[in-house]
This record gives C-alpha cells, sequence and structure tokens, in this order.
C-alpha cells in the first residue's frame, strides 16, 4: 500500500471521527453522555466508533 492510499484512508477515517463526534454533539442525550462518548471516540477512535454504532445512535 503506497503512501497516497494510506493517506487516503487515513483522511477518510478522520472524516468518520469527525461525523461521529458531530452527531454525538447534536444528538439530545445528556451533557456528561455526549462527553463520555465523545472522549471514547477520541482516545479510543476503532473501539468507540464500533461501540458507539452498536450502542450510540437511537435513530
Amino acid at each position: 500500500m503506497g503512501i497516497e492510499t494510506g493517506g487516503l484512508l487515513g483522511l477518510i477515517w478522520l472524516i468518520v471521527i469527525v461525523w461521529a463526534i458531530i452527531k454525538v454533539a447534536k444528538s439530545p442525550a445528556g451533557g456528561l453522555s455526549k462527553l463520555l462518548w465523545i472522549l471514547l471516540l477520541l482516545f479510543f477512535p476503532l473501539f468507540g466508533f464500533i461501540i458507539w454504532l452498536l450502542l450510540g445512535p437511537s435513530g
């Protein structure tokens, strides 16, 4: 995998994580819940995103 492909995949992954953080921030959940989800997404991006997809979005 070349540098260009790795860079492109990294950019796509960054966009996905930012999108998830924005969705969390705009959700009707409480402040502490939002903070915990955002911290999970920032500190554990892959694991946090998978957990968020399974448990996070309610609609």
